[in-house]
């Protein structure tokens, strides 16, 4: 999920829905909003963030020091115009980029993944083991060297359990990472289904289940030494 946050609905909205076309789910708040929901947020709800994308407004440098105290996702801002003073203060408060609109979705996506390559070990893999190979910024993983195709949703999915290596993630933080935690129009539950059908394949093409789930804790990729310790 990347959370949009801009004082102006015609402009939130119109990021919101051209990154949504691009299979990103997008939050979008106004800045009070914001403020309100990011401190009332656990940690884990905010793993569940791809990154931040503010726009144009007052106490951005403030936020974005907050944003990092906490969290280490990707945080771009956007500037009407060009502003040296504004640019500089937005990167020594933390800002990953700094971004002249307009700029298209696509761009921004783009951004967002090559920041995440900067900032990811293991030759810019999010999860390296047992043949299988995921990426970021909706790069195909690889299975045994070959590019693994899968649907979008699963892909998102797939990415998130890589993020979140280490941890376990609900039904819920899954759900709110690739559908946005304001969709109301899909049912939690597709999630299971999404998540039973990328295991089939997975343990199809690797021989074993990388994705281990235990009742009321969640989901979890797990190395093969691990299923068989």
């Amino acid at each position: 999920m990347i959370v949009m946050v801009d004082e102006r609905t015609d402009v939130s909205d119109a990021y919101k829905n051209s990154i949504g076309r691009e299979g990103y789910s997008v939050a979008s708040f106004s800045p009070p909003e914001f403020i309100s929901w990011f401190n009332s947020l656990s940690e884990p709800d905010l793993n569940a963030v791809d990154a931040f994308v503010l726009g144009d407004f007052a106490d951005r440098p403030q936020i974005t020091r907050n944003l990092k105290r906490r969290v280490h996702a990707p945080t771009i801002a956007l500037n009407d115009v060009a502003a040296l003073d504004v640019t500089l203060r937005l990167f020594e408060a933390g800002a990953d980029d700094v971004v002249r609109k307009p700029v298209h979705a696509r761009e921004l996506i783009a951004r967002i993944a090559a920041i995440r390559r900067r900032t990811t070990v293991e030759e810019d893999a999010l999860w390296s083991f047992d043949g299988l190979v995921i990426f970021g910024g909706g790069r195909s993983p690889e299975v045994n060297g070959r590019e693994f195709q899968i649907p979008r949703r699963e892909l998102r999915i797939l990415e998130h359990l890589a993020v979140n290596r280490g941890r376990r993630s609900t039904r819920a933080q899954i759900f709110a990472s690739v559908y946005g935690m304001f969709d109301e129009r899909v049912e939690e539950c597709v999630v299971e289904s999404h998540i039973s059908k990328l295991r089939k394949k997975l343990r199809a093409e690797l021989g074993y289940d990388p994705i281990d789930m235990q009742r009321y804790l969640g989901y979890q990729l797990v190395r093969r030494a691990a299923i068989a310790a």
